[in-house]
């Protein structure tokens, strides 16, 4: 189990960007893989993006494909998410999300309940 604690959240206007991070308790972290999901009001949690466990490798959402980019420093125990040309419809709730299981065909890891331990989310808000 490892405990996750998100930051980085708040208000910009459409166009900017922020940057989210996620530290993680325990000395595991780098067996996890690790991903981030967001939930705007009234809608299902979505898949954003997910890291393997060394950075090797890197799935995002077509929705942020290309204006989002997930990274990991194992050292530190913390992953990132780097939003950039953030839009309204980027607002949302975001989660950072853990998993022990690796090795698993691709589209399992866009699977919310794929994932055991989950933080506390931070809210993204993007003004027009």
């Amino acid at each position: 189990q490892v405990q996750l604690v998100e930051s980085g959240g708040g208000l910009v206007q459409a166009g900017g960007s922020l940057r989210l991070s996620c530290a993680a308790s325990g000395r595991t972290f780098s067996s996890y893989v690790m991903g981030w999901f967001r939930q705007a009001p009234g809608k299902e949690r979505e898949f954003v993006a997910r890291i393997s466990r060394n950075s090797g490798n890197t799935y995002y959402s077509d929705s942020v494909k290309g204006r989002f980019t997930m990274s990991r420093d194992n050292a530190k125990n913390t992953v990132y998410l780097q939003m950039n040309s953030l839009k309204p419809e980027d607002t949302a709730v975001y989660y950072c999300a853990a998993t022990s299981a690796s090795y698993r065909s691709g589209p399992y890891y866009f699977r919310a309940d794929s994932y055991d331990d989950w933080g506390q989310g931070t809210q993204v808000t993007v003004s027009s």
